[in-house]
């Protein structure tokens, strides 16, 4: 396990499109079917990462939190399936429903989308506004494994109630941190 920053890069960029298929449904949408009203968070994850273990029930807790105030949260796992299989699709399906994932866990098997979102990291996450520009590229939290905090999502949690109380977001945002994407 390498661990790795999100790459700082500058805000206010525009959310790339994608299409890509549902791990549960087999359905595949774009970034246009999935975006919310208010915002829309997304997040690259991956079922063996023990970064996202340690947020897994954070990231459930907060989605059923704020999908009903408009805002929507999109999960993609883009590791290379080859050399770590516990990612695959199929294991995804699987760790989506064991979790109670109430968001899309979408596969991004050429990577294109991960490299188009400045992804590096799992959990990487991204918030863009209604007008799907970026607002914040950051941890969930400061609590990591084996730091013995619980995941609150703290960090994430105050954007979106800024972005819902029309404040906006600080822009003093601290990196997520976690295993690497595992490029191909």
């Amino acid at each position: 396990m390498s661990a790795t920053e999100t790459i700082r890069i500058p805000l206010g960029y525009k959310a790339p499109d994608f299409n890509l298929r549902d791990t549960v449904s087999s359905k595949y949408f774009s970034l246009e079917d999935l975006k919310g009203e208010k915002a829309t968070v997304v997040m690259f994850i991956c079922n063996h990462c023990p970064y996202v273990k340690h947020v897994n029930k954070q990231l459930v807790a907060m989605a059923n939190d704020y999908m009903p105030k408009g805002i929507s949260f999109i999960a993609i796992s883009s590791n290379d399936v080859s050399k770590y299989p516990e990612d695959s699709p199929e294991l995804m399906k699987e760790n989506a429903k064991n979790e109670n994932y109430p968001f899309p866990y979408l596969y991004d098997e050429t990577q294109e989308v991960a490299k188009a979102y400045h992804a590096a990291c799992t959990p990487d996450f991204s918030i863009f506004d209604k007008d799907l520009l970026c607002v914040y590229r950051g941890q969930l939290d400061d609590s990591r494994p084996k730091s013995g905090s619980i995941s609150d999502g703290k960090d994430i949690r105050i954007a979106l109630d800024n972005i819902l109380n029309g404040i906006p977001v600080s822009v003093t945002q601290f990196p997520s941190m976690g295993c690497n994407i595992k490029w191909k």
